[in-house]
């Protein structure tokens, strides 16, 4: 790799690296942004800009060249058409909730923020639809149509924070994405800004749109296709009733093998969660939820309908449940106490946080190995001589093991990561994927190989560069740095028209 090629970063990860020509520019261009914005709308003093400088990924944080804080589809329009026309990278930002370093920008990039756009534009309960900016949260659209009987139902951990936006980016699922979905199975149409300025739409409040599937690609696209400005969502009626029932096991295997036998028996719950034994111990100790401390794995099922619905239901479970030798089984007895279930489980990893530093994994594995990479993820930790705490949705398999390190030390710290990349290959290794709802970023980027063949990328990276030539759109992230195509000055032609992947970086 040419001098001028080079990495830059610490560690594993690294960046682009700025360019000076940008850096040199700073002032016209915050002048220029200003002239277009709305009050507000721009952020640029050194110490405003710090809490940009990550996202929920804290091990890494570079400054950027400024913030933009749009008020509408126009001014994402404008500052993406501007920032096109001048070379300017963008990285598109909602609450910085990533956990794989999605936002984290670079010193020549603008953040272009989306937390002013956080209205509910519409509601038609007729239809089931709800049109919102991307700036709005996940849980403020179930408290709006909460009382006419509706929800939205993707529920991460963080839908007091996460905005819309975000969870397109990454394709956010939940706990209850068992059998209501992640975001892509809940997500209708979007208004989304390319690279140029130019505003498309895609799809829209009915079921299903004619032609290419390309409300598909960009669910999930991190926001290297475009930015998401407003999303059409479906709204789902409320069941009669809801019981999280808690299951208590001697080992983690059992419990695992008991998520998987519950599945093959064609039962679908609404949710299934898994916590072992450091993470029950967590989160009883923040929310006081009630969770037994004498078991070595807990099981979080919830079932919802009619009460014949979910006594027939919870009986097939629990059945299921004794043939592995289930040693608790407690169900909810109130509103307040399930209220109190879930509060234990969506706050694991705010809970952890107060125990020690930790790095959140997002490998996804099928039922059938949930045993076998639970206990090898334990090896893997051992073998570096660092703790695990196992929470995770059991349900569909995607795993959350978050590894506890002390981030003072460079050496624990190092060993964190080298532990949580073993743990990734080994859900690949297992028939999974690297990512279950967190996305790639910056964290699982140089693994990308290890799933996917140089074609494999190839193909990706010709999708990624038809709709951003530049590849200006959120760089660094996503595809390894080595073998990216060299970027140069864009075609005469709308940034949808394509471009080919010719020359690569050495």
């Amino acid at each position: 790799m040419s001098d001028a090629m080079r990495l830059e970063g610490e560690g594993p990860i690294a960046f682009l690296p700025p360019r000076p020509e940008i850096l040199a520019r700073r002032a016209a261009i915050i002048a220029d942004l200003e002239a277009m914005l709305s009050p507000g709308g721009l952020v640029h003093a050194e110490r405003a800009l710090k809490p940009f400088e990550t996202d929920a990924y804290v091990a890494y944080r570079r400054l950027p060249l400024a913030v933009v804080l749009p008020k509408d589809t126009a001014e994402v329009s404008a500052v993406l058409a501007y920032a096109h026309a001048q070379g300017i990278p963008v990285v598109p930002r909602g609450a910085g909730t990533s956990l794989s370093g999605g936002a984290i920008p670079q010193e020549d990039a603008l953040v272009l923020g989306l937390s002013r756009m956080s209205r509910i534009l519409e509601v038609d309960l007729e239809n089931r639809t709800a049109r919102v900016e991307a700036g709005v949260t996940n849980l403020s659209i179930s408290e709006r149509v909460g009382p006419d009987g509706f929800f939205y139902a993707p529920d991460p951990s963080s839908q007091l924070a996460c905005t819309i936006g975000g969870n397109i980016g990454m394709n956010s699922g939940g706990a209850h994405c068992l059998k209501y979905g992640v975001t892509t199975n809940n997500l209708l149409g979007v208004t989304l800004v390319l690279v140029d300025g130019t505003v498309v739409t895609l799809g829209g409040p009915h079921l299903d749109a004619g032609g290419y599937d390309l409300l598909g690609l960009v669910c999930g696209g991190e926001g290297q296709l475009g930015v998401v400005t407003e999303a059409v969502v479906r709204l789902i009626a409320r069941p009669e009733g809801a019981r999280p029932v808690l299951f208590g096991f001697d080992s983690a295997t059992e419990a695992g093998a008991c998520v998987a036998d519950i599945i093959a028996a064609g039962i679908i719950p609404v949710a299934i969660e898994f916590m072992d034994r450091p993470a029950i111990a967590i989160c009883e100790a923040f929310a006081k939820a009630g969770y037994p401390l004498d078991v070595e794995a807990l099981l979080i099922v919830e079932v919802e309908g009619a009460e014949a619905e979910m006594e027939a239901m919870l009986e097939a479970i629990v059945t299921i449940a004794r043939r592995h030798r289930v040693k608790t089984v407690r169900e909810s007895q109130s509103a307040t106490e399930a209220a109190l279930i879930w509060k234990g489980r969506k706050s694991a990893f705010g809970a952890t946080g107060r125990v020690a530093d930790y790095i959140c994994m997002d490998g996804t594995v099928p039922l059938s190995q949930l045993s076998h990479v639970l206990r090898r993820t334990g090896e893997i930790c051992e073998s570096f001589g660092l703790q695990v705490a196992n929470v995770f949705h059991a349900g569909d398999g995607n795993m959350h093991p978050l590894i506890l390190f002390n981030a003072n030390d460079p050496d624990e710290a190092a060993k964190a990561e080298a532990a949580g990349n073993e743990i990734l290959k080994l859900c690949v290794e297992a028939g999974g994927c690297l990512t279950g709802e967190h996305g790639v970023g910056i964290e699982k980027r140089d693994l990308m190989r290890f799933q996917f063949s140089e074609a494999d990328l190839a193909q990706q990276m010709a999708v990624r560069a038809a709709f951003d030539p530049q590849w200006l759109l959120n760089p660094s992230k996503v595809f390894p740095l080595e073998g990216r195509p060299l970027l140069r000055p864009a075609p005469e032609r709308n940034a949808m028209a394509g471009t080919a992947v010719p020359e690569t970086f050495a």
